[in-house]
C-alpha cells in the first residue's frame, strides 16, 4: 500500500464510510467536561450529520479504519475485488484525528468502522484501542459509536461495549439465502448470536448499574444494525418481518437501511440499478410505524401489493387505511388513543395534542385543523361534532383526492 499522509487518507476513509447509515447519536448517557474535566461532550448542537429524537443536529467524524478487506461480500464497494484506492489509519491517527476536529469544534463524536484486515480479531484490536485510548488516554466524553465484527472474540466485542456508547453489528441482508449467495463468507447464524450476546452484556450492565452505583456503563445507548434494500431479491414484507424480528430478539434501538447502490466492476448477481430511493424511505415510515404508533408487523406487511412491496406514491399509513375503510371513520371526541395513531395524517404529537384538548371541549373540524400540520388527508378518516364523511371514505377515487400531487421541480428553483 502507497504511503498516504493522513489528508489523503481522509478524503478516502471518510468517502468510503458514507454507505454505512447507522450513525445517530442519540440516547446515550450524559457527559460533558464543565468544571475542567476532560475533554468532549455527548450534548449540544452540531463531516457526518445525525439527528437526535428531539430534532438535535449531531456532527459526527464518521470514518474507516481501513477500506482494504480480506472478505469478498458481493455488494461491498471494499470487497477484496474491487479496484478501489486503498488506505489505513493506524489507531493513533484516529486518535488524533478525532481529538484535533473536536477542539475545532467541528465534532462532537466518532463513528468507526473497518474492513477486516489480518483477521477479525486484529481489526477489532484496533477498533478498541482507538475507543480505550480516547476513553482512558484523553478523557474524552464525547459519543463513540463502534460497529463491531460478528466473528471477533467475545471479550474484544465485551471491550468495545465497555468504551462505546452504542455499537452496532451489521445483519447486511434481509434473507439467510441472500447473505450466502452475495456474502458467502459470512454467516447469518453467528451475526445473530453476536447480537444476542450483546444484548445480554447490555442488560446485565444495567441491572448492575441499579444495583451498584460505581458500575461501568455498557453501550448506554444500545445496539443497531443496519441492512442493505434492494441488493438481493427480498421484498418490503421480508425487510418488515426481518425487522420486527430483530427489535424483538435481540432489543435493538434502530434498524437502519440503506438503498443498494451499484458499484464499480459489480458481480452479474447484482442488479443493474439501485432501488428507488422513496423504498427506503417508505421503510422508514414502516418502521415508525411499528415503534411508534402500535401497528404489528403484520399490518404494515399487509399495506403491501402482490409482490410484497409498499407503495411509493403513498405513505404505509395512508395505504393500510385504503385497504381497512372497515375500521374508519373515528370520532375524534371518543376514539381511544391507538385509534387515533392509526388515522392518516395524525402523528403522535398531533394526537396527544387532541387528547388533551378534548378533556376541556368538544372538538369540531377547526379544532382538529389546528393542532394537525393538514387536514385534508384527514378529514376523510373522521368524525367531529360537526363533520361525519358519509360516503367519503367509500369512494373509489378516495386515493387519488387525498394522496400527494406530483410536482414538477424547478432547475433553478430557490
Amino acid at each position: 500500500m502507497a504511503q498516504l499522509d493522513v489528508q489523503a487518507k481522509l478524503a478516502i476513509l471518510a468517502d468510503a464510510a458514507k454507505y454505512d447509515a447507522s450513525c445517530a447519536s442519540s440516547g446515550t448517557s450524559k457527559r460533558d467536561s464543565r468544571g475542567g474535566k476532560g475533554i468532549g461532550s455527548t450534548e449540544g448542537m452540531g463531516i457526518c450529520h445525525a439527528y437526535a429524537p428531539d430534532g438535535r443536529c449531531i456532527s459526527l467524524l464518521k470514518i474507516l479504519l481501513t477500506n482494504s478487506c480480506i472478505f469478498d461480500c458481493a455488494y461491498c464497494i471494499n470487497r477484496k475485488s474491487s479496484n478501489v484506492r486503498r488506505a489505513r489509519f493506524t489507531a493513533e491517527e484516529v486518535v488524533r484525528l478525532t481529538l484535533a476536529f473536536y477542539k475545532r469544534n467541528y465534532i462532537e463524536g466518532l463513528f468507526l468502522s473497518s474492513g477486516i484486515i489480518r483477521s477479525s480479531n486484529y481489526t477489532m484490536e484496533q477498533i478498541v484501542e482507538v475507543a480505550r485510548s480516547l476513553r482512558e488516554d484523553h478523557d474524552f466524553r464525547g459519543y463513540i459509536h463502534l460497529k463491531t465484527i460478528p466473528d471477533a472474540d467475545a471479550e474484544l466485542v465485551r471491550q468495545a461495549g465497555i468504551h462505546a456508547d452504542r455499537v452496532s453489528i451489521n445483519v447486511e441482508l434481509p434473507t439467510v439465502s441472500g447473505l450466502t449467495n452475495l456474502a458467502p463468507e459470512k454467516n447469518a447464524g453467528q451475526i445473530e448470536g453476536a447480537m444476542s450476546d450483546m444484548k445480554s452484556s447490555i442488560v446485565d450492565a444495567r441491572d448492575a448499574t441499579r444495583k451498584y452505583r460505581s458500575a461501568p456503563k455498557f453501550a448506554p445507548a444500545g445496539q443497531s444494525t443496519q441492512m442493505i434494500v434492494g441488493a438481493d431479491a427480498a421484498s418490503d414484507a421480508d425487510i418488515v418481518g426481518k425487522a420486527s424480528t430483530l427489535y424483538d430478539r435481540f432489543a435493538l434501538r434502530r434498524v437502519y437501511y440503506s438503498a443498494f447502490s451499484p458499484i464499480p466492476d459489480a458481480s452479474a448477481v447484482l442488479p443493474l440499478k439501485r432501488p428507488p430511493l422513496m423504498r427506503e424511505h417508505r421503510l422508514y415510515q414502516s418502521d415508525w410505524l411499528m415503534r411508534f404508533y402500535g401497528f404489528a408487523p403484520k399490518e404494515v406487511q399487509s399495506a403491501t401489493d402482490e409482490q410484497g412491496m409498499l407503495p411509493l406514491d403513498i405513505d404505509p399509513k395512508l395505504a393500510w387505511a385504503l385497504k381497512y375503510r372497515e375500521s374508519f371513520p373515528v370520532d375524534i371526541n371518543r376514539a381511544p388513543k391507538e385509534m387515533l395513531l392509526r388515522v392518516p395524517g395524525l402523528g403522535t404529537k398531533a394526537v396527544s395534542r387532541i387528547l388533551q384538548s378534548r378533556r376541556w371541549r368538544k372538538l369540531a373540524l377547526d379544532d382538529v385543523g389546528r393542532l394537525t400540520l393538514s387536514i385534508t388527508k384527514v378529514r376523510p378518516f373522521i368524525v367531529t361534532t360537526d363533520w361525519r364523511p358519509t360516503v367519503l371514505v367509500d369512494r373509489l377515487n378516495l386515493k387519488s383526492l387525498i394522496a400527494p400531487r406530483e410536482k414538477q421541480l424547478e432547475l433553478f428553483g430557490a
